[in-house]
């Protein structure tokens, strides 16, 4: 349409350059070489000499790879953290301090409930060392009525001694009797070496409803077999009592802790606040939290710290459950869960023990830097701990969300899911076989807990430092026992026995707060500025030149490839129309002699005009001579003959020829 056409041709007028720089991509090669502000790119065409060329290019190629390489290895560690590390002087919290006796209850009112397990357990003894017992055990063993006829905890799981692991055979301790070994014979502790084979005692689980899918666990030691044992049904029985029950069996704090002071001031058992642990009984935290309430503590030093001593009681001690004897402390957060079983610190009997800390933050940026997780909220696991997450956390709660999901039941140990029950072979009589083989599954990183947890991006550490002194000392043990007795309400001719008692102090050793920050290595100004600078170094060039680059080598040449492309798709398709064209003659086409617009080197298909560049290059025709003004017509200047002729035949003429 005619607007068009005139909007188009105003636009020619307005912008006149149009396209690529030249008409083929040598020719803009040569002219980005000449113009470019890169010196080793005009360097190369305007040396003389192949060799120096050469060397020029061989020279550009080694910058340009240079370049890459730096620029690659900038991004590719853009995500890296660089740690700093403060420390700083001022009032600190005080951590919570979570105390646990060793033993989880009171023998002489749980042993109702483990009478039957006891009896069997000494029997196993009798029957594996030739053991009676300690006077201890046997006056506990013969004030109970007699042993059933059944043992029904060693034929249930029955306890065997090897004799012989090539041919498989073993002592059952329940019956005496040899039996062959059924199924798969696997070690917990590892590949242990053993001396002698029948020092090698274990148990054996097999599946309920398979009783051919049996498999043996062995111990190098006795003593770990009917540990490992005894704990089993333990922890079998304790599921089935109720958890009011249980808290009445365990210890009181008025029980556990005899004194306490904070910073010279005087506490008691209401500054501590009461949790029930499964496998540790009622344990007790100080500095909880739970009133909003989090002291401080503005001066290092033993007296300025924690200090209480607790009441053990090592004679109601269960003697197959817990073979040492003392208390377990933990030191963490307000709002971490305290891992007794794992990261406790045991506390011995008649000794003074002294814990310094050094307080430790730190600080970890998460993705794409690392792969920790800031509150746990990323990560497909549900915390049974009602407790801040961390990695512990979820390697627990994971492993118990597989116990219900396999086994059925949740394990003991650990906090209860919602919907599930606790693990006893009445209601579940398979579950001993299948925890087994879900903790070894577990151990070598088969359930993918280890894969799906990750570390918290942020944690408190509070590092121990324990020293260890005799107390109370021999001068002053009389009358320190004999007030300690009457702190407790008993008579003051009482005395304690100083293996029931143990002194702990809790402290920081300074008041230095160490601060361990990642921050940002890198940032998007600081990586640009790399950028230029390995340009600058390497190739004398800056950012435009960057823009010059991608302009010419990806637009330009881009441009002139498809456009040569479509000329020659074009003038096939017009051929293929018309049929082949015929032969240009001699007085057909371009003459040879073509000059200004019919110059052979000014005509083409493209529609574009050349520009001040690429006009200076044109090539002239090898057979004609450059555009010039054709001459002026000399017709004019002919002479007519026959006037010429009339001129001589007059009078003038004549008298112009006389003498």
């Amino acid at each position: 349409s005619a607007p068009r056409a005139r909007l188009k041709a105003r636009l020619k007028r307005t912008l006149p350059v149009r396209g690529p720089q030249a008409p083929t991509v040598g020719e803009l090669m040569r002219w980005y070489c000449l113009t470019t502000n890169t010196h080793g790119c005009r360097r190369i065409v305007v040396s003389r000499g192949r060799l120096r060329r050469l060397l020029w290019i061989l020279l550009t190629l080694a910058a340009v790879g240079l370049i890459l390489w730096y620029c690659a290895q900038l991004v590719l560690h853009y995500y890296v953290a660089s740690v700093a590390v403060t420390v700083r002087f001022h009032k600190l919290p005080f951590p919570a301090v979570t105390l646990c006796n060793i033993n989880p209850y009171k023998y002489s009112a749980i042993k109702g409930h483990l009478e039957e397990l006891d009896k069997q357990t000494m029997t196993a003894l009798e029957s594996l060392y030739d053991f009676s017992g300690s006077p201890t055990l046997r006056a506990r063993r013969e004030a109970g009525p007699e042993p059933p006829k059944k043992n029904k905890f060693l034929q249930r799981f029955p306890l065997m001694k090897i004799e012989s692991l090539r041919q498989r055979t073993a002592i059952d301790l329940g019956t005496g009797h040899r039996r062959r070994i059924a199924g798969t014979v696997v070690s917990p502790e590892g590949s242990t070496m053993v001396k002698n084979p029948k020092d090698v005692v274990g148990f054996q689980l097999c599946d309920s409803s398979n009783n051919h899918s049996c498999v043996l666990y062995t111990f190098s030691s006795g003593v770990n077999a009917i540990q490992e044992w005894y704990k089993l049904h333990y922890m079998n029985i304790m599921a089935q009592i109720k958890s009011e029950e249980k808290q009445q069996m365990s210890y009181s704090a008025e029980e556990l802790i005899l004194s306490c002071s904070f910073d010279g001031v005087s506490c008691d058992a209401g500054n501590f606040t009461s949790f029930h642990h499964p496998l540790h009984g009622n344990c007790y935290t100080f500095n909880s939290g739970n009133n909003s309430k989090i002291l401080n503590t503005s001066t290092g030093g033993s007296e300025y710290g924690l200090q209480v001593i607790l009441y053990i009681e090592e004679a109601d001690y269960n003697p197959f459950l817990v073979t040492s004897t003392g208390a377990k402390i933990v030191v963490h957060d307000q709002d971490e869960y305290p891992f007794i079983e794992d990261i406790g610190t045991e506390i011995e009997t008649a000794t003074a023990t002294s814990i310094g800390m050094h307080f430790t933050k730190s600080t970890r940026l998460s993705k794409p830097y690392s792969n920790c997780t800031e509150d746990g909220k990323d990560v497909p696991v549900e915390n049974l701990y009602n407790k801040s997450y961390s990695l512990q956390v979820c390697l627990h709660s994971c492993f118990q969300r597989e116990m219900v999901k396999r086994c059925g039941c949740a394990q003991y140990a650990q906090p209860l899911p919602p919907n599930a029950d606790f693990c006893d072979y009445k209601n579940y009589p398979n579950w001993m076989y299948c925890y087994y083989k879900l903790h070894q599954d577990f151990v070598k990183e088969k359930l993918g807990c280890q894969q799906i947890c990750k570390e918290a991006c942020s944690l408190k550490e509070w590092t121990l430092t324990t020293s260890v002194a005799q107390w109370p000392s021999t001068v002053s043990e009389e009358w320190m026992l004999r007030t300690l007795a009457w702190n407790q309400g008993r008579d003051v001719r009482t005395v304690l026995n100083k293996t029931d008692l143990a002194n702990l102090m809790v402290f920081y050793k300074d008041l230095n707060e160490r601060l361990i920050v990642e921050n940002p290595a890198n940032t998007i100004v600081l990586l640009l500025s790399n950028f230029g600078g390995q340009l600058g170094l390497w190739m004398s060039c800056s950012m435009v030149c960057v823009i010059e680059i991608i302009e010419v080598f990806f637009i330009d040449t881009s441009s002139i490839i498809l456009r040569r492309g479509w000329q020659k798709a074009k003038k096939w398709w017009q051929g293929r129309r018309g049929g082949a064209e015929p032969e240009a003659g001699p007085e057909e086409g371009p003459q040879r002699g073509a000059q200004g617009h019919d110059n052979p080197a000014c005509s083409g298909d493209d529609d574009d005009l050349p520009t001040f560049n690429t006009a200076l290059q044109l090539p002239l025709s090898p057979e004609s001579l450059a555009p010039r003004t054709p001459p002026p017509t000399y017709s004019t200047l002919h002479l007519d003959s026959s006037a010429f002729r009339e001129q001589l035949a007059s009078p003038c003429g004549q008298a112009g020829r006389a003498p």
